[in-house]
């Protein structure tokens, strides 16, 4: 039996050409400063990381971390607990964090907070997807992708409850 496709809020079309230019964005702020070290925060970033990558012009490696912010009913917790830790030494580094969303802001502030300890030489974020409306952390998106509503998206690397994560474009579901 297979799954109801969920309804269309960014096609493929408009990911692939956004995903273009921040990788321009990116390539020519970052052009002749050596290697940049793309650190993935894993599960939803896999696919936007590897076309961001696959795009890049300039020098990079690619390291992943894993977090958890939501608590066993998905919604977020509020709290943030490292599950996976990087594997690179970022000290003297330049380092992208590269992050599927950002809704209320709490897990890319405790990330940039936990890295910035390690003395990257210097330190930014691409995040693709930003609640605005859901913020309660000011924290600074140097590349972003798109502002969106508070809905529950799916596709291009994000899932709900493990489903349509393989998905082209960036849909919308009711959480349960």
């Amino acid at each position: 039996m297979k799954q109801e496709e969920p309804p269309v809020l960014i096609s493929e079309e408009k990911i692939r050409r956004r995903v273009e230019e921040l990788a321009r964005q990116v390539s020519a702020e970052y052009e002749g400063a050596g290697e940049l070290l793309l650190l993935g925060v894993l599960r939803g970033c896999f696919i936007f990381l590897a076309d961001l990558s696959r795009l890049l012009t300039i020098p990079t490696r690619v390291d992943f971390i894993t977090l958890a912010a939501y608590g066993p009913d998905a919604a977020p917790s509020g709290a943030v607990r490292l599950v996976t830790d990087l594997r690179t030494d970022i000290s003297g580094k330049h380092v992208l964090i590269v992050e599927d969303i950002a809704d209320t802001g709490n897990t890319l502030e405790a990330l940039v907070n936990t890295l910035l300890a390690m003395k990257p030489a210097t330190l930014k974020t691409c995040v693709l997807l930003r609640k605005k409306e859901c913020m309660k952390k000011e924290v600074r998106i140097d590349y972003l992708g798109f502002d969106i509503p508070d809905v529950w998206v799916v596709g291009y690397g994000l899932d709900y409850a493990d489903r349509h994560r393989a998905l082209h474009y960036i849909g919308s579901v009711k959480a349960d």
